[in-house]
Formats: structure tokens, C-alpha cells, sequence
């Protein structure tokens, strides 16, 4: 299992270079390409002004250079091994020990490991909390679907979440602020931000006062959770609640099955013992590419929500056309992307025991 392990961290490399290479050829190739003059384009400057800055932005970021050349240069700042080059991006001798700078934003002017360091949390933060309650509500679903075929719960749930399903992430976004959030409904939740500014001189836990009640940092980030964590899990529980009705069925008719109830074992046991455990394998092999699926949507969601997250950062990059916030998120999502596919072989083993990688 070690060396599996081992091999596949490797082979990272390769793959996050990849995604790096097609993103920046993509960037490199739109109109305009990447350089000085888009950055500076629509500013209200002197000529001479205007020349100054589009001067430090080619000495300063290497944009006057070929496109192979810029892409070396990247990749030798953010590799935590190469050359070492000064402010003026002058490239000095080779280290081991230089470690990584993602450069500094175009658009924000500070350093990008600063910028992400800022909204990474928060987009982890939706995620973490999104997909337990996927999973929760998915399996509750779809094993109570599976041991009542055909019962009135199992038609009420497969209408249901086919119904969720088939809602875009965009339009229930949108009808939860409209009706959930709105002044001249409901008005149970904010309509903005994970957190309110008051809540940052709260204590973290709810307690009384002599004015009332007071809410606390942790209830106030969990009341401003609610409606962006629905809008992320309700298309993905929808999915694997029919994915589990269907893996359990078919290991509850099958051989195994039928001689553990041969030998006498109660319909509990079969289920959970031995069904239930077999009936994860589809299901793990769908979570690899759930934690890239809700990256992707939070980019939707944070943007109905006002959620100052990785996507609407993302959006925000591509617009300004900031090559290093562009490629730094690439990077980071790819590498999210290849952890989750790893913990998924990984759960295999814990699932089925036959699964080695020896």
C-alpha cells in the first residue's frame, strides 16, 4: 500500500504540470494574450505614466518575454527547488531549500499565497459542512427507499429526488434568497456572508445576558451556512440517494445475500453486515469527483451568496486576466482533485477487503 501510495504522489506531478500547461496555453492564446497592455489598458494615464508601468510589469513579471519562457519562469517560482530570482526577477543560483512563491496578483497587488490563504478557509469551510450532510441524507434515503420497493416512501423519495435533481444550482439560489431571505417573505436567514460583523466581538458559544440572548460567533456562522449549504448538497443527495437505492438493491437479491439468510441471519444483520458494506464501492467511486463537482458549484453559489470564496475569486481572476492568481487556483483545485480521487482508492480498501494494492 506504501508504494502505491508513493507512486501515485508522484504521478501528481506530472498531471498538476499538465493542467498548469493547458491553462496557461488557454490564457496565452485568448485575444489580447498575456501581457503588459492588457493589464493597463483602460487606465486614465500620462503616456509617460503609462510607459513606467508598462515597463515594471514586463521586468517585474517577464510579460515581454516569449510564452514558454513566462510559463519556465512561473514554474520555477512556484517549485520549492529551482532558481533563485530577485525582485527585479533577475535569476540568480540554483537552491534547494528556496521554496514556493506564487507570485503577487495583478489585480489585488498582494501577495496570491496571502490571497488564498484568505478565501481557501471559507470555500473548505462550505464544502466540509456540505458534503457530511450529502452523505447523510443520501444513504438515509436511499436504504429506506431500497428496503421499502415500492412503498409509498420509495415512489414519495424517487419523485423527489428527481425533482431536486433536475433543479439548476442557479435558480434554487436564487428562490431561496427570493423567499428564505427576502423582507417581504420569510426573512429567516441573511441574505450575504458566512458571518455578520457583530458576530466577530461575540463569544463563540450562545448564551444569556442581561439584554437578552445572545447568539454567539458559532450559531451566527451556522444561521448564515443554511441556505448556501442546501443550494451546494441538495443536487448531490439527490444523486446518490438513487445511486444507494440501487446498489442496495441489487446486493439484497443477490447470493451472498440469500445464504446469510439461508443460515438463518436476521433481515438487520444481512442488511448492515454484509449489504450495506458492498454497496459503498459505487458510491466511493462517485465521491472522487464530488469534492471538484461542489468547488465547481461553490463558484456559483458564493457568487448568489456574496461568499468571498475561491470562486468567486476565480471568476474575479479570470476577468482581470491575473495570471497568478489564475494559475495559482488551477493549481490548487488540481491538487484537491487528485487528493480526492486518492482518498477514494484509499476507502476502498476499508470498504472490500479483497481490494489490495500491493
Amino acid at each position: 500500500m506504501l508504494t502505491y501510495l508513493i507512486r501515485r504522489i508522484l504521478l501528481m506531478i506530472p498531471t498538476l504540470l499538465g493542467i498548469t500547461v493547458l491553462v496557461f496555453t488557454v490564457m496565452a492564446m485568448s485575444p489580447g494574450g498575456i501581457s503588459a497592455q492588457t493589464l493597463i489598458g483602460g487606465m486614465d494615464m500620462k503616456p509617460q505614466e503609462k510607459q513606467a508601468l508598462l515597463n515594471y510589469y514586463n521586468k517585474r513579471y517577464g510579460l515581454d518575454q516569449p510564452v514558454h519562457k513566462q510559463y519556465l519562469r512561473w514554474l520555477n517560482n512556484v517549485s520549492p527547488i529551482g532558481f533563485v530570482t530577485d525582485e527585479q526577477g533577475q535569476v540568480g543560483e540554483f537552491s534547494f531549500t528556496k521554496g514556493m512563491d506564487l507570485g503577487t496578483s495583478f489585480q489585488y497587488g498582494r501577495p496570491v499565497s496571502d490571497i488564498l490563504a484568505e478565501r481557501i478557509p471559507i470555500t473548505l469551510l462550505l464544502n466540509l459542512v456540505t458534503i457530511p450532510c450529502t452523505y447523510a441524507i443520501a444513504l438515509f434515503v436511499g436504504m429506506k427507499s431500497a428496503t421499502q420497493r415500492g412503498g409509498a416512501f420509495d415512489v414519495g423519495a424517487g419523485m423527489s429526488m428527481l425533482a431536486l435533481w433536475s433543479i439548476p444550482t442557479m435558480l434554487a439560489g436564487v428562490l431561496l434568497l427570493g423567499f428564505f431571505a427576502n423582507i417581504q417573505h420569510f426573512q429567516w436567514f441573511p441574505t450575504a456572508g458566512i458571518s455578520s460583523r457583530e458576530a466577530q466581538d461575540m463569544p463563540f458559544l450562545p448564551h444569556w445576558q442581561d439584554t437578552g440572548f445572545v447568539r454567539g460567533f458559532l450559531l451566527d456562522r451556522i444561521w448564515h451556512l443554511v441556505l448556501p449549504v442546501i443550494c451546494l448538497s441538495y443536487g448531490g443527495f439527490a444523486a446518490l440517494a438513487k445511486l444507494t437505492r440501487t446498489s442496495i438493491l441489487e446486493n439484497l437479491n443477490s447470493d451472498y445475500a440469500r445464504t446469510a439468510r439461508a443460515k438463518g441471519l436476521a433481515e438487520s444483520d444481512v442488511l448492515w453486515r454484509h449489504v450495506f458494506r458492498n454497496s459503498l464501492l459505487p458510491l466511493i467511486t462517485l465521491s472522487a469527483g464530488l469534492l471538484p463537482s461542489l468547488l465547481a458549484g461553490s463558484l456559483i453559489v458564493e457568487n448568489i451568496f456574496s461568499i468571498d470564496g475561491m470562486g468567486q475569486l476565480a471568476v474575479e481572476a479570470v476577468k482581470g486576466r491575473d495570471r497568478e492568481l489564475v494559475l495559482s487556483i488551477t493549481w490548487v483545485s488540481g491538487f484537491l482533485t487528485l487528493i480526492g480521487y486518492l482518498l477514494a482508492d484509499f476507502c476502498y480498501t476499508l470498504a472490500d477487503p479483497r481490494v489490495s494494492y500491493d
